[in-house]
């Protein structure tokens, strides 16, 4: 098997949301997936591009991705946070995600960053235990909040 790491490009966006809607599946969540390919070509390769992605391709197909946008913590400076990491379940434990892991933190030195973040769920033991490869620090104690499009739009101001 003969993997090729690249930067992605915005022909890769259907390829790469069938991907992230994979993702969702097996986190328990597909109908959490409410980007259109649009919306995600334009947040990638519009005229104001909010995130970055590496691919990797196996016969010139693409059976995994990093994507990575720019986060600004006041107490650490600007981080590299990837959003997602994901490798095709039938390619899994190959090496494709140590691939693209490795060349995040590539990236995050290349950049100058102050570090690099990302969630994982609690029950992903296979991700848990990848990352505990890298001696990554796995904090407790935080809860994730947002709003929705829907909620935003609604609240009385």
């Amino acid at each position: 098997m003969k993997a090729h790491l690249r930067v992605a490009q915005k022909q890769d966006c259907p390829r790469l949301l069938e991907l992230i809607r994979e993702l969702a599946v097996y986190e328990r969540a597909p109908q959490e997936v409410t980007v259109t390919l649009q919306q995600f070509e334009e947040a990638g390769f519009g005229v104001k591009p909010v995130w970055k992605a590496f691919v990797v391709e196996v016969n010139e197909f693409i059976v995994g991705f990093a994507l990575y946008y720019v986060r600004y913590s006041t107490w650490k400076g600007s981080r590299l946070y990837l959003e997602d990491l994901i490798v095709t379940e039938i390619m899994r434990g190959k090496g494709i995600g140590k691939m693209l892991f490795n060349r995040m933190i590539q990236e995050a030195r290349e950049l100058g960053f102050s570090g690099m973040t990302w969630q994982v769920l609690d029950w992903n033991e296979p991700a848990i235990k990848f990352y505990k490869k890298y001696e990554a620090g796995l904090e407790a104690g935080w809860l994730n909040a947002s709003l929705s499009t829907e909620q935003i739009l609604n609240y009385p101001l």
